[in-house]
């Protein structure tokens, strides 16, 4: 058996905040250029044009315009315009 108490200290039972996925914008609204627009977990949403993918998934705009969503062939597609 040990004669000494384990060192460290365990950290159970934490509780941390929650990733903030989902859409930062919505139809219609105003965008610059390098804003982010959608972040998500895999290719949920899918650029459109004046939109780049980053590689965690995350769509951001790359000129300044309007969002725009729509559906091509059963995807949604996110563009600036």
């Amino acid at each position: 058996m040990a004669h000494k108490k384990a060192a460290g200290k365990t950290r159970q039972n934490v509780r941390r905040d929650g990733k903030s996925y989902g859409l930062k914008v919505s139809d219609g609204q105003k965008v610059a250029e390098g804003n982010v627009l959608i972040t998500q977990l895999g290719t949920v949403y899918h650029a459109g044009s004046g939109v780049s993918v980053g590689r965690n998934f995350t769509l951001f705009a790359k000129k300044d315009g309007k969002v725009k969503f729509g559906k091509r062939m059963s995807k949604t597609i996110v563009s600036v315009v």
